[in-house]
């Protein structure tokens, strides 16, 4: 019998009512974690954990906002009071934030795509990290981006000034917390077909021009991406951390 790359681990995923947070969660799950799932809307988080929970797999949930820092410590209160600790986190939740020029974004619009996508980010790892060091260490996961790392696209000014600001936050959490035990990556998807990527692509001939981006000329699935998080979750990835890994179809290097 083949052992469950997470068999007796106990895990966080936010933004887990659709996309890639959801996928993984599902994915999770099947490989033998129990799942604290978070979002926004508790009918989808609701619908999740009874597909979780008709597979065998062991899942909660809790909606709410991860600006909040409230939020963010009671995530890990329920991970370690209904399962007895935690071990991963994937911090996925985000927002595309003001689309258009840099001079038309307004200061409110701008704080809160970096409030959701940055700030969000790091009160996750926050209160994460304390209950990962209290089972000899863990992994933390958060989504990034191609675009404001290997990529300038017009438009995206907040979206990836915040997602640029991660690939920092997850290097120096990963030095400081790495002699505990503790690793930390990032993971950075290229187009994937998610509400969100539906929010910026309102056309056929928008989705066409987004897949002739990559070198694999497609874009991805939410289930194509998940089992990446899976491999940073899992000992596999165990020597791997303040990575920024680019699972994103070429896009980052294609030029044809």
């Amino acid at each position: 019998m083949t052992t469950k790359a997470l068999a007796d681990k106990v895990a966080i995923v936010t933004g887990a009512s659709s996309g890639i947070g959801r996928a993984t969660a599902l994915l999770f799950a099947q490989e033998g974690a129990k799942v604290v799932v978070a979002a926004r809307r508790n009918a989808e988080l609701d619908t999740l954990v009874i597909e979780i929970e008709t597979a065998g797999g062991e899942a909660v949930a809790l909606a709410g906002n991860i600006r909040d820092e409230a939020f963010a410590v009671a995530l890990v209160e329920i991970a370690t009071d209904r399962f007895g600790g935690l071990d991963v986190s994937f911090n996925n939740a985000g927002t595309l934030g003001p689309m258009g020029p840099s001079q038309e974004v307004a200061l409110a619009d701008w704080a809160e795509a970096l409030d959701v996508n940055l700030t969000g980010a790091f009160l996750g790892a926050k209160h994460q990290i304390p209950a990962m060091l209290k089972r000899g260490g863990g992994s933390v996961i958060f989504t990034s981006s191609f675009v404001g790392h290997t990529a300038g696209m017009p438009g995206t000014a907040a979206y990836a000034a915040g997602k640029a600001g991660m690939i920092g936050l997850i290097k120096t959490l990963a030095v400081e917390y790495g002699p505990q035990g503790i690793r930390v990556n990032a993971i950075l998807p290229g187009g994937t077909d998610t509400p969100m990527a539906h929010q910026m692509l309102d056309s056929e001939e928008a989705w066409t021009f987004v897949r002739g981006m990559h070198a694999l000329k497609r874009t991805s699935t939410p289930q194509e991406i998940a089992p990446s998080v899976l491999y940073l979750a899992s000992s596999a990835s165990g020597f791997t951390t303040g990575t920024a890994l680019l699972v994103d179809g070429g896009v980052s290097i294609n030029k044809t």
